[in-house]
């Protein structure tokens, strides 16, 4: 019987019967845990086209590519707000340049910190040459939140830095946001952050997560979990993190990390697999997960989701400028859980 199975850019179907050695034995091994997966009604299909619902829509990187970054940008007819880590990425910066000669107010917002401010230079000065407005977040701090704001109605909350050279190799998510209370308050963050005054941090409809100040809420969602915890991330270094995924594990909750493999997280990823919880790596030659997601007690009916810019570490949860949002919706649930399944099945124990 042929085995379908899914990775990040498509879906395929072989049989193990035309396969020899190494990548037969792999791909029945995948086929039995996806097989398990859908026995628990946990596994589904990553799929290039955003999963979408009324008020939030989902892409999912490298499938979904960068060009509904790229279209929402040019379509802007008044404003444009954009705070970002990283920026290097043509197509973007033309786009941004674009508007801002049109008369469209553009405004940028770029970390300066952590060795940052130097590849974002170029761009920098490119945007600004173009008449946009660009500002160098406070040296202080790290700004690694990354939001994109069109016409005050349309906010994009990714996980994904504008480096064009990583779009095909990086998971990544994006999450469309058109409900207005989150809109509003992140304007409020971004006119301040941008005006280097002190921010507020709204909540908007009770969903937004804002670094500093992160880690309650994600341990919380951690906690809440009843049946199973689905974990993406690029660090692994944060106690607190740590010691909620070791807890939900001694209460039974099955719990599933997959993040590329990094020595540094070695000693975090094991002591969280003594701890009962499942670990799973990818190699340099796999996709790379750059993602920051966490979902609770994610079926096909339904659980909650964390996406965002947070990464598991310290400076990140509590003092970094940082930006994600939990949500119930469907539309976010369903394929972070499947691309979460998918890359968990498509990694390895060994580390």
């Amino acid at each position: 019987m042929p085995a379908t199975f899914v990775n990040e850019r498509y879906v395929v179907s072989k049989s193990a019967a035309h396969l020899s050695g190494h990548a037969s034995r792999r791909l029945v091994g995948v086929t039995t845990l996806v097989l398990t997966l859908m026995s628990l009604g946990l596994y589904g299909v990553v799929e290039a086209a955003p999963a979408s619902s009324n008020a939030l829509t989902t892409y999912v990187e490298p499938a979904a590519g960068f060009g509904f970054l790229d279209h929402a940008i040019s379509a802007a007819r008044d404003s444009v707000e954009l705070s970002m880590y990283e920026l290097e990425d043509p197509t973007i910066e033309a786009a941004l340049v674009a508007r801002a000669r049109a008369g469209v107010k553009v405004e940028v917002l770029l970390d300066s910190d952590y060795g940052i401010s130097s590849d974002n230079q170029p761009a920098a000065t490119k945007l600004t040459r173009g008449g946009v407005h660009v500002v160098w977040a406070p040296s202080s701090q790290i700004f690694h939140a990354k939001y994109l704001i069109t016409d005050g109605s349309r906010l994009y909350v990714g996980t994904a830095n504008f480096t064009a050279q990583y779009y095909s190799s990086t998971r990544d998510f994006w999450v469309l946001d058109r409900n207005r209370a989150d809109i509003a308050a992140v304007e409020a963050t971004f006119s301040a952050d941008f005006a280097h005054r002190s921010a507020p941090l709204g909540t908007g409809r009770g969903d937004l997560v804002w670094s500093p100040g992160s880690t309650n809420l994600l341990v919380a969602l951690i906690s809440s979990a009843k049946h199973t915890l689905l974990v993406e991330n690029e660090e692994m270094d944060s106690y607190s993190i740590e010691s909620a995924l070791e807890a939900a594990a001694s209460r039974g909750v099955a719990v599933y990390v997959v993040m590329t493999y990094d020595s540094q997280w070695h000693s975090a990823l094991s002591q969280l697999v003594q701890a009962g919880v499942h670990v799973r790596v990818h190699s340099s030659s796999q996709v790379y997960i750059h993602a920051k997601v966490i979902c609770a007690d994610c079926t096909s009916r339904g659980g909650s989701v964390f996406v965002g810019s947070e990464n598991f570490s310290t400076s990140s949860l509590d003092y970094n400028r940082e930006l994600g949002l939990i949500t119930l919706a469907t539309s976010v649930v369903a394929p972070v859980r499947s691309t979460v399944l998918n890359d968990y099945a498509e990694g390895s124990t060994r580390f």
